[in-house]
């Protein structure tokens, strides 16, 4: 089921499809695209191999990853799986889609691991679809050297996978981190760039402390107004919110008239579009 050609908003699969499958999975990504969706929104961390890695965090977290014997990993441990530190091989022996997810009740458990974003990339080009990436690089500056590569040798790794699969023209990618987003502008100016903006932030006063115009501004939601997304549209960006989730949230932002749309439910987009 496309409806592709009925829509004239980015309809995101936030983590792929993150309401009904696993986040940042395979499978979800492969059924958010059989859904329809027109961007599959992704996470990317670096592993000990310098390989781009499909994963919110940069380590596994013990809310939604079990250890390799399926059991839990202790609160003390949250954040000692560094995959920074870990070759995909050994990443791949922990299982990240049977545990219960409290947010996410009617998720499908399914056992799965963090996959390479080339994974992903080759997957897309066997099944020539069209759809499109928009790559979250995680990241911030306690993070450098640590848990991620510094700005300049992380962004150059995303580039050289994203050129070697030719995706330049079909990829936005987006940061909350200034530094990140100086980096790819230096590094790939004519890509598409999306500045991520917190909900403890100003979206004005984030955009300030760019040296450059992004193409897209992408706030939490809340912090739209009809006013301010019509003002930000007339300076000539897109305005991209994440995570809208709740029925009367998805409605509101398509009465703002959002270029797109980040949801872990997107099959809701689907349906309050077609009302």
């Amino acid at each position: 089921m496309s409806c592709q050609t009925q829509i004239h908003i980015d309809i995101q699969g936030h983590r792929g499809w993150r309401g009904k499958y696993p986040e940042n999975s395979m499978i979800g990504f492969q059924k958010a695209m059989e859904l329809g969706v027109t961007t599959l929104e992704l996470d990317i961390g670096v592993t000990k191999d310098r390989e781009i890695i499909i994963s919110h965090e940069p380590f596994m977290s013990r809310k939604i990853c079990l250890n390799p014997h399926g059991e839990e990993i202790p609160e003390e441990m949250d954040m000692v799986y560094n995959l920074f530190q870990m070759s995909h091989d050994s990443i791949k022996q922990f299982d990240c889609g049977t545990k219960f997810h409290p947010d996410f009740p009617k998720q499908e458990k399914v056992d799965v691991y963090k996959p390479l974003l080339s994974e992903l990339m080759t997957f897309i080009l066997k099944e020539n679809a069209s759809v499109k990436l928009n790559v979250e690089i995680k990241s911030k500056q306690g993070y450098y050297g640590i848990y991620t590569p510094h700005p300049k040798d992380y962004v150059a790794l995303v580039l050289e996978e994203i050129e070697s699969y030719n995706f330049q023209n079909r990829v936005t990618l987006q940061s909350f981190d200034i530094n990140i987003l100086e980096e790819i502008n230096k590094q790939a100016p004519k890509l598409q760039i999306a500045l991520l903006v917190d909900d403890n932030e100003k979206i004005q006063a984030k955009l300030k402390a760019l040296s450059f115009l992004p193409s897209i501004i992408s706030p939490y939601y809340e912090l739209l107004t009809a006013s301010n997304v019509t003002s930000l549209q007339s300076s000539g960006f897109k305005v991209i919110p994440w995570t809208v989730n709740s029925d009367e949230a998805i409605q509101i932002m398509i009465d703002f008239q959002v270029d797109g749309i980040i949801s872990d439910h997107p099959e809701k987009v689907f349906q309050a579009i077609r009302e």
